[in-house]
Parts: C-alpha cells; structure tokens; sequence
C-alpha cells in the first residue's frame, strides 16, 4: 500500500471515529430532549417542589444548581489559575513537581462519593458547617482542581515560546509578561477547562447529597441578604441541585407524576449546560479578540 492510499484510510477512519462520537452525542441528547422538552413549561420552572403532591416544580434546585456552580468556580478558579502558572512558568524538573503532579493525579482519580464522604465528615460534621451550599462547593472543589489545573497549565503550554521570548527581550518582567501576553492567548483553552470543570459541577449528584443535602427548604427571592436563613443568597442552608433533584425522583420519588418531573428537569439540565458551554465560548471568543487585537 502507498504512502498516500494509507493516509486516506486513516484518514477515513479518523472522520468515521469522529462521526460516531458525535453520532452517539446527538442520539443521548436527542432522546433526553425529546422525552423530556414537551414537560418544560413555565409551571415547571417557576414552582417549588412537591415531596407528596402532584404539580411540583424545580424552580429552588435550578437556582441552586446555578448558585453552587458559581461559588465553586469562584473557590477553584484562583486555585487553579495559581497552581497552573506555577507548574507551567516557575517550577522547576525536581522531585517536588513531580509530587505535586501525583499528587494532582490521585485527586483526579477519587470518585466523587469518596469526595462527599470526606466533605460530610469535615466540612458537615468536623467544621459544623452542616449540609449546605458552602460545604458542596468545597466538596466540588476537591475534584474540580484537577481538571482545571491540568487544562489552565496546558492552555499555558501551548502558547508559542516565541511570545514569552518577545515579552522579555522588550524589558518586561516575567510575571507581566505572563499576565500582559501569555494569559492573554492562552485564554481559549483557559475558558475551555473552566466549560469542563462548570459541566462537571452541574451534574454532580453523588458528592452534594453528603454535603449540599437533599432538602430545598423554600427561600424567599427578595431577601438580598445574605446571613438571612431564608434569604437565596444564604452559603449555610440546605441546597437539592438539579441532578440530585432528579436521582431522588427516580429512586425514591413518590408524587405521581415523578416520571414527568424527571424527564423535565433532565431536558433542562441538558439545556443549561449547551446555554453555559454556547455562552462561554461566544464570551472567550471575543475576550480573546479584544485582549490581543485579533478581528
């Protein structure tokens, strides 16, 4: 065989592995879509949920979801940020990177139960923090760096040695070289791991019931403060999200129409996180653009 009838082969396999990822993408989004769209009406999402009656809402796990994904990324993203220009721009090839590194890759591997384990027996229990919005978003994000860190450090990585090069022969010190240019073309792949990190966080069901609990008590939406019990913007009260909304529909969900508040909520899911992904890339996208002059 040739040289260039192997390229086309492989080629052709690679289009067709390529087809059927996306293939199978559109077949499980398609089905959640189809089941679940013709159940997402208003009622659904602006009323509170029933534990016995019929005609529940999910309008409390949405918001929490939504609330618990913000103030997970506002805890991890500084984190990771810091920890990914260290391994990336200052660390150097020694035994103590490569602990970190290990150590980055064994937090990776911990599935999120043995993460909620650890966050109900320290934060709910050892620190008193009880289940709530704050104890879930640092549960999350024990299992969130990893991903983050790995794909902020990469996105660094990647930007060409020739612009760092540049930075230092015009007399700028490295860290505002990093801040003024590398940060700067590294932000389509920083804001990629942040679409990661942020799906990940959204449909996280088995860490937040040992930690954000799986209670919505009602809140009221027009109290802004933030230390009052029944205030939405409470960090220390009970939190149901979405996902373990919904596990706890199909598995212990006694209302009668547990089925058509599953099948709802799950197509909303699925629609926050293509609005959070769609949304993201359109914003890096044009942070990219105006922070390096690229049209």
């Amino acid at each position: 065989m040739t040289p260039q009838r192997t390229n086309r082969v492989a080629t052709l396999l690679i289009n067709a592995m390529v087809v059927f990822v996306i293939l199978i993408l559109v077949f499980l989004v398609g089905d959640i879509l189809t089941i679940g769209l013709p159940h997402v009406t208003w009622h659904l999402l602006a009323s509170p949920s029933q534990s016995f009656a019929a005609g529940g809402g999910i309008r409390d796990q949405l918001f929490n979801s939504c609330y618990l994904l913000v103030l997970t990324l506002v805890i991890s993203f500084p984190l990771a940020l810091g920890a990914a220009i260290y391994l990336a721009e200052y660390a150097a090839d020694n035994w103590l990177t490569d602990l970190i590194r290990t150590a980055i890759e064994v937090l990776s591997s911990l599935p999120s139960v043995v993460v909620g384990l650890f966050g109900y027996l320290l934060f709910v229990i050892q620190f008193h923090f009880g289940f709530s919005i704050l104890s879930g978003a640092i549960a999350l994000t024990f299992f969130n760096l990893p991903l983050l860190i790995r794909s902020i450090e990469g996105s660094l990585n990647a930007v060409p040695t020739s612009q760092h090069e540049a930075g230092v022969s015009l007399g700028l010190s490295n860290w505002r070289t990093i801040k003024g240019i590398i940060l700067p073309a590294a932000l389509p792949g920083i804001l990629t791991g942040i679409i990661l990190s942020a799906g990940r966080v959204f449909g996280e069901a088995a860490a937040l019931i040992y930690t954000a609990g799986q209670s919505a008590p009602i809140v009221s939406y027009t109290n802004w403060n933030p230390l009052s019990a029944d205030s939405f913007l409470n960090p220390m009260r009970p939190a149901e999200t979405l996902a373990v909304h919904i596990w706890k529909v199909n598995t212990e969900g006694v209302t009668p129409d547990a089925l058509t508040i599953s099948s709802g909520a799950s197509a909303v899911l699925i629609i926050v996180l293509l609005i959070v992904n769609l949304s993201a890339r359109a914003l890096g996208t044009h942070l990219y653009r105006k922070m390096t002059g690229h049209k």
